[in-house]
């Protein structure tokens, strides 16, 4: 996202448009008549999937050119909070005070990974990176719906549907409000476009769909309390990549993620069974 020639919002309508050869190819081949009758028994589902991860890159991407890419990452993988929090309040899921241990210890993790303020300073101006840091929480709400209606549909409907069809819906969403916001819409050159077709191919249609896949066979809570290596990951590569320094508080945060984990992990080994 950082090295997009496009808008933020035109970056993440690249993603999923062409993500969707791929993933319709797949779909009508794994199961051509499934895929149409599950668009037609869970229609309204789908579109919220779609809405809802729509709504997550719009404003994560934002939140990205804001602040740090180890903050809009962290604050976006606090969907753990409010994914426990929806499902006790709509589903009466009582968490267990184990995986309420590991979700603390999971969440501690990251805060103190970027509590040095890594990549701060160069991200710009403090009122700036305050939205940015606003953006990430809101995009946390949004990912939070989508984990949640993803998990409570992928035992009716396969990953590749499941995806070919909330892309769809995606990028319908996406270029009208790109659009409306004035952004650049297409990138300028060949690694601007090189750039585009690998966030489509190897984040959308690979990593998004493992994601969805895994969401089918691990409870909500423990999918989205693992999804919080994601903050792990973005620090180190951020690191490597654009320069966002990390020193032994960060490291320190990043094995306490793990740690918390695990723990997460075996409080619900028995559902996972």
């Amino acid at each position: 996202m950082r090295f997009s020639e496009a808008g933020p919002i035109a970056t993440a309508f690249w993603r999923v448009f062409l993500a969707l050869p791929v993933l319709w190819i797949w779909a009508l081949a794994s199961d051509h008549r499934g895929h149409w009758t599950s668009m037609r028994a869970h229609a309204g589902m789908l579109l919220l999937i779609g809405f809802c991860f729509a709504g997550d890159l719009a404003v994560w991407h934002w939140s990205i050119l804001l602040t740090s890419v180890a903050n809009a990452t962290l604050l976006s993988n606090l969907a753990p909070i409010f994914v426990t929090l929806g499902a006790w309040l709509l589903f009466r899921n009582q968490p267990e005070k184990l995986f309420l241990g590991g979700l603390t210890a999971a969440l501690c993790g990251t805060t103190l990974l970027i509590s040095a303020g890594s990549g701060l300073s160069a991200a710009g101006h403090s009122g700036q990176v305050l939205l940015g840091d606003s953006l990430g929480v809101i995009t946390a709400m949004f990912y939070a719906g989508y984990q949640m209606a993803v998990t409570r549909l992928r035992a009716q409907v396969g990953t590749a549907t499941l995806m070919a069809w909330s892309c769809l819906v995606m990028a319908v969403l996406l270029l009208p409000v790109a659009l409306l916001m004035g952004e650049q819409i297409l990138p300028q050159t060949t690694a601007g476009w090189i750039n585009v077709i690998a966030l489509a191919l190897v984040t959308q249609a690979g990593g998004q769909s493992l994601i969805a896949y895994a969401m089918a066979h691990l409870p909500g809570t423990f999918s989205s309390v693992g999804l919080l290596w994601q903050p792990v990951a973005a620090a180190l590569f951020a690191w490597v990549l654009i320069g966002e320094t990390l020193g032994a508080l960060q490291f320190a945060g990043g094995l306490l993620v793990l740690v918390g984990i695990a723990i997460a992990r075996r409080s619900t080994t028995s559902q996972i069974k």
